[in-house]
């Protein structure tokens, strides 16, 4: 059985949402799959330029990775894995990394970035446990903290800002 066999083709229809065991027509499969590929490439290459790693080393891991989480979700959330930028604070302040060429301290900085992804596995794991009750009201409470950002940044005059 293909892991594709499970999944109902549907037809686009403007303002209607894909359903998790729908999918859209191989044509439009493939377009939006090359699309996320050429968006999450420019990430892949310039996070570990950023943090002075081998950007090819991070394209070989992000496919590794990217087929490891397709075997396991069995192709019913296909993704493309790529870089994070959520490390390079950690690598740049573990390893001092001063920005130029490849990074010295590769051991220090490799174990921020696993130091990092324990933590996140913990929050991971303490957020899927709390009731969507919680999780809602946080998520709710920094998307209206954060609301008033793009209306100081891109207003060029206070009237403007205001009838944003």
């Amino acid at each position: 059985m293909s892991y594709f066999s499970a999944w109902r083709v549907k037809r686009p229809v403007p303002g209607v949402v894909l359903a998790p065991d729908e999918r859209l027509p191989w044509p439009q499969t493939f377009a939006m799959g090359v699309q996320h590929v050429i968006a999450m490439f420019g990430a892949t290459v310039l996070a570990p330029l950023l943090m002075g790693f081998d950007p090819n080393v991070a394209i070989l891991m992000s496919g590794v990775g990217t087929l490891i989480f397709f075997a396991i979700v069995k192709g019913q959330a296909p993704s493309y894995l790529g870089s994070s930028f959520a490390f390079i604070g950690v690598v740049i302040a573990a390893s001092g990394y001063g920005g130029q060429g490849p990074n010295a301290n590769l051991g220090v900085a490799l174990g921020g970035i696993i130091f990092c992804g324990a933590l996140y596995t913990l929050i991971g794991v303490i957020v899927a446990y709390t009731p969507p009750v919680v999780t809602g009201a946080v998520v709710a409470v920094i998307g209206l903290n954060l609301a008033s950002v793009p209306i100081k940044n891109m207003a060029p005059t206070n009237f403007d800002s205001w009838m944003q």
